[in-house]
C-alpha cells in the first residue's frame, strides 16, 4: 500500500505539472517493464539481446522525438533555405519536463537486467514507482534500480531519517531559494544583454554569478531529492560532492553531476573500451562520451560545444597536461579549474552559439560597449555581493569542514559543548533559513525553473 500511495502520488505530481505529458512517462513505464521481463524470463542470450537493444531503441526513440525532433527539423530548414528550396512545416513538440532523467533510469534498468547486474522485477508498479519517483524525478540524481531495488520491499521509516531528511531538504531548500535565485536575477539580466552593450567587468560578474547559480540550483534539487527520499525510507545516491575545488578538469568530473558521470561511464565508456585500450581510442571514446554529455543536456549547438570543450579538456589533461598541472602549486591548478569551467558555462547558458562567442569576446577584453553604458553597480548590489561571498565560502569544503561539519559539529566540539547546545544551534539554524525561503517563496521572489531544457 505504501508503493502504491507513492505511484499515485508520484504520477499526480507530475500531472500537475505536465498534465496530459504523463501518458509518455506511463509508456515509457510498460515498455520497460515488458522488455525487462522479456530479458529475465528468456533463456536464450540472444533472445534476450534483442530484447534489450528493442528497449534501447525504443526509449531512445521517445527521447529523440521528444526532445531532439525540433532541433532537427531546425536545422534541415535551415540547410534547405541556403540551398534555396521550401523550408518544413511542423508544429513544435513540446518537452516533456524530465524526461532525460526518467528515460536515462529506465535504460539503466533493462540494461543490468541484461547484465544480470539485478533481477527483473515482475510487479509493475514496483517498475512504475522506480521510473516515476516523485522526488528525484525531474532534476536528478539519476538513480539505478539496484539503489532502490530493497527499499521498494523493505524500507522503513524512522524518527532518525524523518530527521536527516527533513535537515537535507531543508539546506537544499536554501541553496536553490536564497542564493540561487539570488544571483540568477543578475546572472540572466547581464545574458540578456545585447552582446554590443557588454562591458569586460559585467560579461565576468555574469558568468560568475551563473557559475554560482547552476551549482547551487542543481546540488539544491540533488539535496531536496535525497532528503525526500530519505523521508521516505530510499536512499538515494549523492549527484555533488564540492566540484568548484577541484584541481583539474578530469577532478571535477568526479565531482560534478556524480549520477549523470557514472551513468556514462558505466553504460558507455567501459562498454567501449574504456581507457584499457590504445590511447587513440581512449581518446576517441571520451570525445563521444562528452559530444554524447552535451547533446544530452539539451537540444542546441551550444551544449554540443560544451560538452566537445570538456572532452577536449580531458583528452589534453590525459595527454600531458594533468602531470604538469600536478607539479604546479594548488592555487595554480584551481584557478586553471575554474577559468576553464566559467569558460564551458558561458556555451551552457547563452541562448545560442554566436552570442556565446560574442559574450568570451567580451570576457577577454573585446568590448565595443561605450563607457557610460552600462554600469556594474547596476547589477552588483549588497545583496548580490554577499550572495557572492556566502556562495564561493559554501561550495568549498571549509564550511563542512570547519564550521559545519555534523551541523555545526566541527567548532562547537572543540569547545567541548552540550549536545543540547549543538541541538539547539542546529534548530534555529536550520528554522532560520527554512523560514527565510518560506518568505521568498510566498513573495513571489525570482525563482527560474532552468531545468525545461533537459
Amino acid at each position: 500500500m505504501r508503493n502504491t500511495l507513492l505511484l499515485l502520488a508520484s504520477l499526480f505530481f507530475y500531472a500537475v505539472g505536465e498534465k496530459n505529458y504523463v501518458f509518455i512517462m506511463v509508456i515509457s513505464i510498460s515498455i520497460n517493464y515488458i522488455i525487462g521481463m522479456g530479458i529475465g524470463l528468456s533463456s536464450s542470450r540472444k533472445i534476450s539481446r534483442i530484447f534489450l537493444l528493442t528497449g534501447v531503441v525504443l526509449d531512445l526513440g521517445i527521447l529523440l522525438i521528444f526532445k531532439y525532433a525540433n532541433f532537427f527539423l531546425e536545422n534541415v530548414n535551415i540547410l534547405l533555405t541556403s540551398l534555396h528550396f521550401s523550408s518544413i512545416t511542423y508544429n513544435t513538440i513540446h518537452l516533456p519536463i524530465g524526461i532525460s532523467f526518467f528515460t536515462f533510469q529506465a535504460m539503466s534498468y533493462i540494461i543490468d537486467v541484461y547484465r544480470k547486474d539485478t533481477e527483473c522485477q515482475k510487479n509493475p508498479g514496483k517498475v512504475a514507482l522506480y521510473i516515476s519517483l516523485f522526488p528525484q524525478l525531474i532534476a536528478g540524481p539519476i538513480v539505478r534500480y539496484s539503489d532502490v531495488a530493497y527499499h521498494l520491499d523493505h524500507r522503513t521509516e524512522t524518527l532518525h531519517k524523518f530527521s536527516y531528511g527533513v535537515r537535507r531538504f531543508v539546506i537544499g531548500l536554501a541553496k536553490k531559494m536564497i542564493i540561487a535565485n539570488t544571483l540568477a536575477y543578475p546572472a540572466d539580466l547581464i545574458f540578456s544583454l545585447p552582446s554590443e552593450e557588454l562591458k569586460f567587468s559585467i560579461s565576468w560578474l555574469g558568468v560568475i554569478c551563473y557559475s554560482l547559480q547552476i551549482y547551487f540550483d542543481f546540488s539544491g534539487y540533488s539535496d531536496m531529492a535525497i532528503g525526500l527520499g530519505r523521508i521516505f525510507g530510499f536512499r538515494f545516491p549523492e549527484n555533488f560532492n564540492y566540484p568548484y575545488i577541484s584541481r583539474s578538469i578530469t577532478e571535477f568530473w568526479r565531482r560534478w553531476h556524480l549520477s549523470l558521470s557514472s551513468w556514462f561511464r558505466d553504460y558507455l565508456y567501459i562498454p567501449l573500451g574504456g581507457n584499457r585500450i590504445s590511447r587513440g581510442r581512449t581518446y576517441f571514446n571520451l570525445f563521444t562520451i562528452f559530444f554524447l554529455c552535451g547533446f544530452w543536456h539539451g537540444a542546441s549547438w551550444n551544449f554540443l560545444v560544451w560538452g566537445i570543450f570538456h572532452g577536449v579538456l580531458l583528452i589534453i589533461e590525459r595527454i600531458g597536461l594533468k602531470k604538469w598541472l600536478d607539479r604546479r602549486s594548488p592555487a595554480l591548478r584551481h584557478g586553471y579549474v575554474l577559468f576553464m569551467v566559467m569558460i564551458g558555462w558561458v556555451f551552457f547558458r547563452a541562448e545560442n552559439l554566436r552570442y556565446a562567442v560574442s559574450y568570451l569576446a567580451v570576457m577577454f577584453g573585446r568590448e565595443t560597449a561605450s563607457p557610460d553604458i552600462r554600469y556594474l553597480a547596476h547589477y552588483l548590489n549588497s545583496e548580490v555581493f554577499l550572495t557572492i561571498i556566502i556562495g564561493i565560502l559554501a561550495s568549498s569544503d571549509f564550511v563542512k569542514n570547519i564550521l559545519v561539519k555534523d551541523s555545526f559539529g566541527g567548532v562547537i566540539d572543540r569547545l567541548r559543548r552540550p549536545v543540547t547546545f549543538i541541538s539547539i544551534t542546529r534548530v534555529v539554524y536550520l528554522s532560520g533559513i527554512f523560514f527565510y525561503s518560506l518568505v521568498l517563496l510566498a513573495s513571489g521572489a525570482y525563482n527560474p525553473f532552468i531545468y525545461f531544457r533537459f
